[in-house]
């Protein structure tokens, strides 16, 4: 039994990658760049540190709803984060088969934004009565996995899309993606010497051309100092809204983590340093300036 509910989430998981891998460039450019550089044999010696959702908080959706795929599943809810800038709330979920990524699910708090915002988001989101998850057969893991790149809600008009952005650039990437994958993460650690080093791994992703977040830094550092996550910027893709209007938007991107050895296991000969001797969970301070990958104010520096 726990064999086969495995090798379920494994379908499920790889159903989220393939599609994500094909919408975004700059993850075929890394793992190009890594071949060659000998880093990896295979695209499968890559380990993923984690992947990332975006949600709205409002009823029927949001956290509760999603996080209850990956429960079903196995997975475990952990700690709590939250953003009051961004008016964002987040969990991690880990799962007991250390070999599984983690999950990071936040949401938008709607009730902080303006009246304009939250009846924008209603507009589109009101027909949803009660929770789709609830209503999906966890036995059928083809439906399990179409779920992430169904439409939730009707195409957003461009008009609401402009709108959202200019109170809240995460609502509107949410509108109009829905539950698409946002990032996945090159655990950094795992690969060899030369580039198991967050400093080193970004030399490199600057000599392939890849675009680095610097909101808070290229390298932004846990309090704890055991945590370090780089980012790309997210590169644009061609929306089609309402109305079959297209504007080029955010679409998704890359994420490098570093965790470092927890000071009790720092002992520990190299080779049998495992996962859970490594620093686990997120920091909200991090997370905060990593959420800024789909932002136009990165993109915009970027590309000046």
């Amino acid at each position: 039994m726990k064999f086969h509910k495995e090798r379920e989430l494994d379908k499920v998981l790889n159903s989220l990658i393939v599609p994500y891998k094909e919408r975004v460039t700059d993850v075929y450019k890394v793992i190009q760049g890594m071949l060659e550089k000998g880093m990896i044999s295979k695209e499968e010696d890559i380990k993923n540190d984690h992947i990332a959702f975006r949600t709205l908080g409002v009823p029927n959706l949001g956290i509760a709803s999603l996080e209850k795929i990956f429960l079903h599943f196995g997975y475990e809810k952990r700690d709590f984060y939250s953003f009051p800038e961004k008016k964002l709330n987040a969990y991690w979920y880990s799962h007991p088969e250390l070999k599984y990524p983690r999950i990071f699910i936040s949401e938008l708090r709607v009730t902080d934004l303006s009246q304009t915002a939250q009846t924008i988001i209603s507009k589109y989101t009101e027909e949803i009565k009660s929770d789709p998850v609830e209503h999906l057969n966890f036995d059928n893991t083809d439906e399990v996995a179409s779920f992430f790149t169904s439409p939730l809600w009707e195409l957003p008009s461009l008009t609401d899309y402009e709108s959202l952005q200019e109170e809240s650039e995460y609502a509107a990437w949410v509108i109009y993606n829905r539950y698409y994958l946002n990032h996945f993460t090159i655990s950094i650690h795992d690969l060899p010497e030369a580039y198991n080093k967050l400093e080193d791994f970004n030399l490199f992703l600057k000599s392939i051309d890849m675009k680095l977040n610097n909101s808070g830094g290229e390298i932004k550092v846990s309090h704890d100092g055991l945590l370090k996550q780089s980012s790309s910027v997210a590169g644009k893709v061609l929306a089609e809204f309402k109305g079959l209007e297209a504007l080029e938007i955010p679409g998704s991107y890359v994420e490098f983590a570093e965790r470092l050895v927890l000071p009790q296991f720092s002992a520990l000969p190299k080779s049998e340093i495992k996962r859970q001797h490594r620093r686990d969970g997120f920091e909200a301070a991090n997370a905060d300036k990593i959420f800024e990958s789909t932002y136009k104010s990165q993109q915009n520096k970027q590309s000046s």
